[in-house]
C-alpha cells in the first residue's frame, strides 16, 4: 500500500486499555501528517467497523476482551487483505510473535517504543515496509532456531532461496535482521529505491506479498 505524498496517514487503534487508547488517540491527533481513523476497545467492534472504514493502518493490541487480537487480525486479513497491521503490545516472546506474524500482521513493536519511533514505524508501513524493532527480529530468528531440529516437511525441502541473486540474498538477510530499507542502503552502499527494488524482486521471486512474508519464508528454509 503506497501513500500520496503529503497525504495524511489514517490510523485504527484496537486496544481495550482506555487509557493506552486515549493516550494514542491524542497523539495521532495532535501530530501533523496523522490522524486517528477510529479507536476499537475490542476486536468484535473493530471486525464490525474497520472492513467498511478502511484506515491506512491498524495498530492492535493482542490481550483484547472476548477475541485475541491474532484472531482479529486473521479475520480482518481475510475481507481487506492488504491493510496493513502493527502489533502494538507488551508481550515480547517468540511465539506470541510468530502467531501474530502467520495471522497476517505486518510489523510488530512493543509498547513501550518511543513516540517517534512508533510514528516513524506507521509511515514505514504504509509505504511497504515490515516495522519490527532488532529485538523482536531476534526473537522471530531464535523461534526457528528452536524449531530447527524438527523434521522438515514435504512442503519445506525445496528451498525458493536458490533463486535470488547473492546480492539479493543479503538484502533479505538484512530484512530479517529488522534493517529498515535506509538502514541496508547504507549497510550495502546503495540507494534507498536500489534497496526497495530488491526487496520487490525477491518478494516476486519468492511469491509472497509483503516483506513480513519474505522474512518468514527465508527464516524457514534458512534454517533447515
Amino acid at each position: 500500500m503506497k501513500r500520496r505524498v503529503n497525504s495524511i496517514i489514517k490510523v485504527g487503534l484496537v486496544e481495550d486499555d482506555p487509557g493506552v487508547r486515549a493516550n494514542l488517540v491524542k497523539m495521532l491527533d495532535s501530530t501533523p501528517g496523522f490522524q486517528c481513523h477510529g479507536a476499537y476497545p475490542d476486536g468484535v467492534s473493530a471486525l464490525q467497523s474497520i472492513p467498511g472504514n478502511l484506515p491506512d493502518v491498524v495498530l492492535m493490541d493482542i490481550n483484547l476482551p472476548g477475541m485475541r487480537g491474532t484472531e482479529c487480525v486473521s479475520r480482518l486479513k481475510s475481507v481487506a487483505p492488504t491493510l496493513p497491521v502493527l502489533m502494538l503490545t507488551v508481550y515480547d516472546d517468540s511465539e506470541e510473535i510468530f502467531k501474530s506474524l502467520m495471522a497476517g500482521a505486518t510489523g510488530y513493536l512493543l509498547k513501550r517504543t518511543p513516540q517517534d519511533q512508533l510514528l516513524e514505524a506507521i509511515r514505514e508501513i504504509t509505504e511497504g515496509g515490515a516495522p519490527m524493532s532488532r529485538q523482536i527480529a531476534r526473537r522471530v530468528v531464535e523461534y526457528f532456531q528452536d524449531m530447527k531440529q524438527e523434521p522438515a516437511t514435504p512442503q519445506r525441502r525445496g528451498c525458493e532461496l536458490d533463486a535470488l541473486t547473492k546480492r539479493e540474498e543479503e538484502v533479505l538477510a538484512l530484512l530479517a535482521k529488522g534493517y529498515a530499507y535506509k538502514e541496508i542502503a547504507g549497510q550495502m552502499s546503495i540507494s534507498f529505491e536500489t534497496a526497495r527494488s530488491h526487496a520487490r524482486s525477491i518478494y516476486e521471486k519468492l511469491h509472497v506479498h509483503c516483506r513480513t512474508e519474505a522474512i518468514l519464508k527465508y527464516l524457514g528454509q534458512a534454517t533447515r
